[in-house]
């Protein structure tokens, strides 16, 4: 009888205790989701877009430099410039929603992949033509979109023929270089000044509810800044690396990287992880976790952090970077954005509650 009270005493302090101990909290931090909103707004996405239009104003500057001179002085400036405008654009073009995706905006900046090459014979093309009613920006805004952006522009810059451009002023090479550069300036401000209006897309974003054209509450629209950060990190694994290398055991695609021919491929991937780990940060969704979530956001940072150590160490010469001496880092590099998307998606959409009934890879 003796042992059967010790059982049922020990039950009974068990029952007591557990109902004195707080259950551990879960789901979205509902007060937090405001300030997350306008610092995304005000602090990431608003600054993200001026920069990578102001970058390509400079780079319009660059480009008409460089057909007024020719000069090889003016073509490294006018480089430099290129390379200046891929980062800041990489870093924003993380943000795959709002403004940016109405009227092919998005891919007027930047048209990839071009999986079967269609876009390259139409730049191939329209520089072997060299009428020059094509080398005004109207002229190219009104044609396709594989002759309007960043691709486009790196092959004016380094692809077959490039050496021309400081053997003659005023080239067509060039001066339809120029007229891509001024397009992506435009079309750049097209999002800038969309973004700006206070009573635009800007105000919707901030304050989500009946009032907002976006999202009827908050959990709407925590799921769009979550889906941000998703799609973002699933575009560098899936767009920027498996694009090119799917894994030891197939064939590597270095002509498939973007901006291989430039040595861009991981300074823009760099800027898109800057971009991502910026969104977190600085917006503060850490501050959307419950408080009993805090390694959940701790992983997530440790996972940026590596990453973003390791990918600006990565050979630029991608034909060097696909060799089976380097497929090590290439694989690690692999598993490491698989990681990072797992502990986004699942482990902290899981957190906030918004894993059930939401699948972000198929954008709902």
């Amino acid at each position: 009888m003796r042992l059967w009270q010790s059982l049922l005493l020990s039950l009974a302090l068990a029952t007591s205790a557990s109902a004195q101990t707080p259950a551990p909290q879960a789901g979205l931090n509902e007060e937090a989701v405001s300030a997350v909103m306008q610092r995304a707004v005000d602090e990431v996405i608003r600054p993200g877009y001026r920069n990578a239009q102001q970058s390509a104003a400079r780079l319009t500057t660059a480009m008409k430099d460089l057909c007024d001179d020719a000069t090889q002085q003016k073509l490294d400036k006018a480089k430099s410039a290129f390379d200046d405008t891929i980062r800041y654009w990489s870093v924003i073009e993380i943000v795959q929603t709002g403004p940016v995706i109405q009227d092919n905006l998005f891919e007027h900046i930047l048209f990839y992949p071009d999986r079967k090459g269609v876009g390259l014979k139409q730049v191939q093309a329209l520089i072997a033509k060299a009428d020059p009613k094509d080398a005004t920006v109207d002229a190219i805004a009104g044609k396709s979109v594989a002759l309007q952006g960043l691709t486009a522009l790196e092959y004016v810059l380094y692809g077959t023929g490039s050496e021309d451009l400081t053997k003659q002023k005023n080239s067509f090479r060039c001066l339809y270089g120029a007229a891509v550069a001024g397009n992506i300036q435009r079309e750049a401000g097209e999002v800038v000044a969309a973004w700006e209006k206070p009573d635009g897309v800007q105000g919707s974003w901030k304050h989500p509810g009946p009032q907002s054209e976006d999202f009827m509450d908050n959990k709407e629209a925590v799921t769009a800044l979550l889906g941000i950060l998703v799609h973002g990190a699933e575009t560098v694994r899936d767009q920027r690396l498996e694009q090119f290398y799917k894994g030891k055991d197939s064939t590597p695609r270095p002509r498939m990287a973007i901006y291989w021919r430039s040595k861009n491929t991981w300074k823009s991937m760099t800027a898109n992880l800057e971009g991502l780990r910026t969104l977190w940060q600085k917006a503060g969704m850490a501050e959307l976790l419950p408080a009993d979530k805090k390694p959940v956001a701790d992983a997530i940072d440790a996972s940026f952090k590596s990453l973003l150590e390791t990918v600006p160490k990565l050979n630029p010469d991608i034909d060097v970077a696909t060799s089976d001496a380097e497929k090590a880092k290439l694989e690690a590099l692999l598993v490491s954005t698989r990681e990072l998307i797992t502990k986004i998606s699942d482990d902290y959409g899981a957190a906030i509650g918004l894993s059930a009934g939401f699948s972000f890879s198929d954008g709902d």
